[in-house]
């Protein structure tokens, strides 16, 4: 292995480093504190596994599902969390976004750059079984989250209920099953948000 490829690809370790000092809304399961976006990325990729016989694609490749749930929301170093339910922010965060995952993957070796870009826009663009299922397990996660904390995120934010199934129906083109799932848990936190 070349020093040099081996360097390209400590700087890019070193540089997402910084994920974990990105804080998302929802607060851990505990309701202890909020959640890191390194730590959201390892809760994903555990549940990918364990989960994976949930998908509609029985034959689903689980180690692409773990690398996008991995990767996906490494773009926010620069960009910062967007919340879900902010849809002025959503809408301003594509190109940024996109800028930042060029920037964070460009430190790679040519090769892995293009696989996590990859990756990264197979994850955003949710065509395929696996990009489906690992944005059903990144909805997911957070329902779950606010199910147990007494929707602290949502009723923070003013959220709705109506506005939490809108957001999240497409857990379903990942898996019915966990669509279910998810319709149960909303439904359980529905007592603590408005219709």
């Amino acid at each position: 292995m070349s020093v040099s490829r081996i360097a390209d690809q400590l700087r890019f370790i070193e540089e997402i480093d910084k994920v974990k000092a990105v804080l998302r809304r929802t607060r851990l399961l505990d309701n202890s504190r909020y959640e890191n976006d390194a730590e959201h990325a390892w809760h994903l990729a555990v549940m990918a596994v364990v989960l994976a016989e949930h998908a509609n694609v029985p034959t689903l490749d689980v180690g692409k599902v773990i690398k996008m749930v991995l990767i996906h929301d490494i773009v926010e170093i620069d960009t910062g969390d967007t919340f879900l339910y902010d849809r002025e922010a959503r809408r301003a965060r594509e190109s940024s976004e996109r800028a930042a995952a060029e920037r964070i993957f460009g430190l790679l070796p040519a090769d892995q750059r293009d696989e996590m870009m990859a990756l990264w826009v197979e994850f955003e663009s949710r065509q395929t079984p696996e990009a489906k299922f690992a944005a059903a397990l990144d909805r997911l996660e957070p329902i779950l989250q606010n199910a147990r904390t007494g929707a602290h995120a949502w009723k923070k934010h003013g959220v709705t209920k109506s506005e939490v199934l809108a957001a999240n129906h497409h857990v379903a083109e990942g898996s019915e099953e966990l669509w279910r799932l998810a319709e149960e848990l909303i439904e359980s936190a529905g007592t603590e948000i408005s219709p």
